[in-house]
């Protein structure tokens, strides 16, 4: 097992990864009261909820349980509200912990509803998909969708502890699994060439699901996750980087309809324009937009979008939360492995840019 912490002061928690972890011992120190709400759902609940409320009745803790249907289009305040319904309904109180069982939505869902309880409990992440092992577990960032634009409702709550167990992976769907290498080459394409190089040496065996380098491949992703948010928890500069991909990739998945294509899904092709935008600027060679391309292909995501009419497109990245003051920013690439936020871009070649990665 490797720790990595997220330091954040009083405040700094650590991220266990590992196979086969023992949730009994590693969670112990972080439950605090005697309730505990897990938050799974219909997928992700049958395969591993018994192992974690056996494991927390030991700890001689009340178990309460809400199970939530699967996919991103049911990250909505409707089924927000389930959540709350269960913590009333089980009379949970303040010092309860809401547990999240789950991948990307159900932990942005559960962390959500536990900054919201009481105005705040105490919150712990089992993330047990790729991507929310390598992104959305660890940082703080919880909320919903919003018909009119993804996250734009929420609230940051970081987690009392991370528990990222890699023998979970075993039963993710191939197109999950991919999905999630998509946020792990964001990682490398924004802040660290060499971890670029390794992938590219490495992708065929990670798609193969060799479980060290899926580990590997986690570890080193949540390493500079943990460095860019112990920096810039509320993403006032330096987190905005790992939106690399994100403004378009969120416009792809808020027309298309949440979950007909999976987040990972979208911001493959979010990075792909934004690399052949910065390509179009000059900052990144031709060479270097195919060699970006190329990994992304390999790791099984799609590198085009469907024909998405531009007027369209472009309200959806209006809605973005990086818009400031009016104006849209974007995170580009100076080069690979080097990525600046940035509202110094031409219009007429990000339009370029978005038409020419559909098919």
């Amino acid at each position: 097992m490797q720790t990595l912490y997220v330091e954040l002061g009083e405040r700094r928690y650590p991220i266990f990864i590992g196979s086969d972890l023992d949730p009994q011992a590693l969670l112990a120190p972080y439950i605090q009261g005697k309730q505990v709400m897990i938050v799974s759902n219909t997928t992700v609940a049958p395969l591993y909820l018994q192992r974690y409320q056996t494991a927390i009745e030991a700890l001689d803790k009340r178990v309460a349980t809400c199970i939530l249907p699967d996919g991103e289009k049911y990250k909505d305040s409707q089924h927000l509200n389930l959540i709350f319904d269960a913590l009333l309904e089980a009379g949970f109180n303040r010092d309860c912990t809401v547990l999240a069982l789950g991948g990307g939505v159900i932990g942005d869902m559960a962390g959500f509803a536990s900054a919201c309880f009481q105005r705040g409990v105490y919150f712990i992440q089992v993330p047990t998909t790729l991507l929310s092992q390598v992104d959305s577990s660890v940082g703080g960032k919880t909320g919903i969708n919003h018909p009119l634009g993804k996250n734009m409702i929420g609230a940051f709550q970081q987690p009392q502890v991370v528990l990222a167990d890699m023998s979970q992976l075993a039963t993710l769907p191939d197109r999950e699994l991919s999905a999630g290498l998509a946020e792990v080459i964001k990682y490398a394409l924004l802040g660290d060439e060499n971890f670029l190089v390794w992938l590219e040496e490495n992708m065929d065996a990670l798609v193969a699901r060799d479980e060290k380098l899926l580990a590997e491949a986690v570890y080193r992703s949540c390493a500079h996750k943990a460095r860019i948010v112990a920096n810039d928890e509320k993403e006032q500069g330096e987190r905005a980087l790992l939106n690399l991909g994100h403004t378009f990739g969120h416009a792809i998945e808020s027309y298309m309809g949440y979950g007909v294509w999976l987040h990972g899904e979208a911001v493959a092709t979010g990075m792909v324009m934004a690399a052949d935008l910065s390509q179009r600027m000059g900052w990144i060679s031709q060479e270097d937009l195919e060699r970006t391309k190329k990994i992304i292909s390999r790791a099984k995501l799609p590198v085009v979008c469907p024909k998405i009419p531009l007027d369209d497109f472009l309200a959806y990245m209006a809605h973005d939360k990086k818009v400031l003051n009016g104006q849209l920013r974007l995170v580009l690439l100076k080069q690979l492995g080097k990525a600046v936020i940035t509202r110094d871009f031409d219009l007429e070649l990000m339009k370029q840019a978005i038409l020419a990665n559909q098919a």
